[in-house]
């Protein structure tokens, strides 16, 4: 009687390994699997409606149709009202009239995604829906421009940190280089969450490619100061679409 078991439980580890490696010789060959990949790590480029961003994400499934989500992102924000514009100076170059501050956010987030419609076949799109929420830092620093200090023979122009009561549109002929301000970066800490939909076109299974988009909201108890003369802003929600490649393996 123990035999037999041990004759079972050989026959069974033995048909597993035979079918792992034969399911990694497929792939390798780039053949089609029909099989349940366990781990997922992709990459996203996006553009929001207030910038561009990047991220990574690793999924792991807990059943068949839903998957743990961890993910990492990079962004910029922009102020919807800047616009770019140039003095009357000679030789001036084009910057944004009344900002502030330049802002970067790095997010961290853990979340769920299930699968709304599973595709039939590899020429099928596969519908998925997802929600992550975690934490928010912004990163903001001074925005700096060239002016012309004195009334005297002009001379090259001064970096200076932005500042609304001394500058008008005339009296700037540039934007200040971006190493100016690095020093003076403030931190504003926060909260953020999201909801998107991805739709999975990748022609081989342990591939990942799909299009996905949604909406994002951050929120910060200590308001993000951008443009001058305009509210200071605690909530900043975006929507945004973006390109998500990667792979799956067991």
């Amino acid at each position: 009687m123990v035999f037999k078991r041990f004759l079972s439980f050989l026959a069974l580890i033995l048909s597993a390994s035979a079918f792992s490696q034969s399911t990694l010789e497929a792939i390798e060959k780039g053949q089609e699997v029909n099989v349940l990949f366990r781990h997922e790590a992709t990459f996203k480029v996006f553009a929001h409606t207030r910038g561009f961003g990047v991220g990574y994400r690793r999924g792991k499934h807990l059943s068949a149709k839903t998957k743990s989500l961890l993910e990492f992102e990079g962004l910029n924000l922009k102020h919807p009202k800047e616009i770019k514009v140039k003095s009357t100076e000679e030789n001036a170059k084009r910057f944004v009239y009344g900002k502030m501050n330049n802002v970067a956010m790095l997010r961290v987030g853990t979340g769920l995604q299930n699968v709304l419609y599973k595709r039939s076949d590899r020429k099928a799109i596969e519908i998925r829906c997802s929600y992550v929420i975690g934490g928010t830092i912004a990163l903001a620093k001074p925005y700096y421009v060239l002016v012309y200090r004195g009334n005297g023979p002009r001379r090259a122009p001064e970096s200076v940190k932005y500042d609304e009561e001394s500058f008008t549109q005339d009296s700037v002929v540039g934007k200040g280089p971006f190493i100016n301000g690095l020093d003076e970066i403030k931190i504003y800490p926060g909260i953020h969450g999201k909801v998107n939909m991805s739709f999975e076109y990748a022609p081989l299974s342990h591939w990942v490619r799909a299009i996905e988009t949604g909406v994002s909201a951050d929120y910060f108890p200590k308001a993000l100061p951008i443009m001058a003369r305009n509210p200071d802003e605690n909530l900043v929600v975006t929507f945004y679409v973006g390109f998500v490649f990667g792979k799956k393996w067991f």
